[in-house]
């Protein structure tokens, strides 16, 4: 099994969870949009990091599980490959309400309760197995990080009065 560092997938992790959503929230603010940082952060955090994630990370589990399965999950069990599909079908789906939500904005908050919830209980069961190699680690790591990210971005939205992001 193959513990090396997959430096792509580590740029493309950095990309949609922290720079993308990032220069997003600062660039709609200075352009006089959105008011209220936190849905910003909701909005773009959403978009980038549950919907663009979601859907790229679902399209490649899909079209080739192999590279999730041995490198994340460190299986070589071929026979792995249909439930890492499967996976990639429902991480399509999450996806698509992510993307979705941005000209959609009801869907916001649906998408970051599904997508969070998805992505810290995904964390979670990393740290519990204990990362075995560095893609696993930035995996848990990106998981819990959006996790966050999505709670706090909730519970802003509840304790505003707003409901909604």
């Amino acid at each position: 099994m193959d513990r090396r560092l997959d430096v792509r997938y580590l740029l493309i992790v950095l990309l949609l969870m922290l720079v993308l959503p990032v220069l997003s929230i600062v660039v709609e603010r200075a352009a006089g949009g959105v008011a209220d940082p936190w849905v910003a952060a909701a909005k773009w955090f959403v978009f980038w990091a549950l919907g663009v994630r979601l859907l790229t990370v679902g399209l490649r589990q899909a079209a080739k599980p192999a590279f999730t399965a041995e490198s994340i999950f460190r299986i070589t069990d071929k026979g792995s490959h249909v439930i890492v599909r499967e996976l990639g079908f429902a991480n399509i789906c999450s996806g698509l309400l992510g993307a979705v939500s941005l000209i959609l904005p009801q869907w916001r908050m649906a998408a970051a309760f599904t997508g969070g919830l998805y992505m810290g209980i995904a964390g979670l069961m990393h740290a519990v197995k204990r990362p075995e190699g560095p893609n696993e680690a930035i995996a848990m790591v990106s998981d819990l990080f959006i996790f966050f990210v999505m709670a706090a971005c909730m519970l802003h939205a509840f304790c505003s009065g707003s409901g909604g992001l």
